[in-house]
């Protein structure tokens, strides 16, 4: 592995809500809220207050997942801290998800997923919030891509992990009604996250999001959310054609970065996305040796490819160039070499118009 890049051991996954150094630094400076909307309360968690004109960073976590566990690995690195410091960073917690959440009461009724959507204008609103950058994993992916749909002008960009832009066939439902008769909801969840290699093969990460999952979240409460997602309906988006329908057909209208594990089970799913969306305002990031949590297993990469994403949208100063910028430019000057190699670029400046597509290596 490249020394540059930092990457991160499973060994230094644990704790699971706990940073490098064995201390949370996303507790720090942080305000939790309980939000009423339309359509329920919902549980956010503010560091920092909204910054001018900058937007806010707002994470939406996963299904079995809050967003400690989603997110404190990419945001306790060292690399992220070069980040937030520009920026207030809003965190949502689904429904019912969040540490220590009561049980919801019998006969209630979990929202769509269109409705969690829904309910983020509410929350930013509350909070003072005019724009985000939105980072979401999975079912959080989902709901942001929905937000943006349905809000562009609350959304200025989104880095999108794990992306899947389809509602289930009918194969896919048969499927999953035998895997309720044979599988338990953490055993489906599980499988949702990592691949079956990854199952087998990494036991130390299994073992530990198996616990979390199964023992920190009210099991009634992440089955609703769970349902709620495998009910989705499918995100109505379509490339835009230049020249002919750039401004009336319905698609993301910001820049988006596409993240996915090459070893992940969504790897299709995202490419799915990615065919849907403008070219000229789409990255896609394939993650080499990597699974279904990029920002948990390699989370070095994952900050230093959403600083370039931020310096794209010309919120960060770019003098001080990240190492995967300075890599890509030591990999052409030393091009066959056996560090050039490893050193590909993981973030690049496309033309206007060209697919952006990038290939980051271990």
């Amino acid at each position: 592995m490249m020394e540059e890049l930092h990457d991160i051991q499973l060994t230094e996954i644990k704790p699971l809500l706990t940073g490098q150094n064995g201390t949370n630094l996303q507790d720090f400076d942080c305000q939790e809220h309980d939000v009423e909307t339309a359509h329920g309360v919902l549980h956010v968690t503010m560091r920092g207050v909204a910054k001018g004109n900058r937007p806010t960073i707002l994470t939406y976590h996963d299904i079995g997942l809050n967003h400690k566990s989603c997110f404190n690995s990419l945001f306790n690195y060292e690399d992220m801290h070069q980040v937030t410091q520009h920026f207030s960073v809003l965190h949502v917690d689904a429904p019912g998800q969040q540490e220590n959440a009561p049980v919801f009461p019998t006969g209630y009724q979990y929202p769509s997923m269109d409705e969690l959507a829904e309910m983020l204008p509410s929350v930013m609103t509350r909070l003072q919030v005019k724009s985000v950058i939105g980072i979401g994993v999975g079912a959080g992916a989902y709901i942001l891509t929905k937000l943006a749909l349905n809000e562009p002008s609350l959304v200025e960009g989104l880095v999108l992990i794990n992306v899947d832009p389809c509602a289930k066939g009918w194969m896919d439902w048969a499927a999953s009604k035998l895997s309720v008769w044979t599988s338990t909801l953490v055993d489906m969840i599980m499988g949702h996250h990592f691949s079956t290699d990854e199952l087998t093969e990494n036991k130390e990460i299994i073992q530990t999001y198996r616990l979390h999952i199964s023992q920190e979240i009210p099991q009634d409460n992440l089955a609703m959310f769970y349902y709620s997602y495998d009910s989705r309906t499918e995100l109505q988006m379509e490339r835009p054609i230049p020249g002919l329908n750039e401004n009336t057909v319905t698609t993301l209208r910001c820049p988006a970065l596409l993240v996915v594990g090459d070893m992940s089970p969504a790897v299709d799913a995202v490419v799915e996305c990615n065919s849907r969306l403008n070219p000229t305002k789409t990255t896609l990031l394939k993650m080499a040796d990597c699974g279904g949590l990029p920002q948990v297993v390699q989370p070095g990469k994952l900050a230093e490819a959403f600083k370039y994403f931020v310096q794209g949208m010309g919120y960060m100063p770019t003098a001080g160039m990240t190492r995967l910028v300075r890599s890509r430019t030591q990999s052409a000057s030393s091009a066959g070499s056996t560090d050039g190699v490893r050193s590909r670029s993981t973030t690049s400046t496309l033309p206007e118009g060209a697919a952006h597509t990038i290939q980051m290596s271990a």
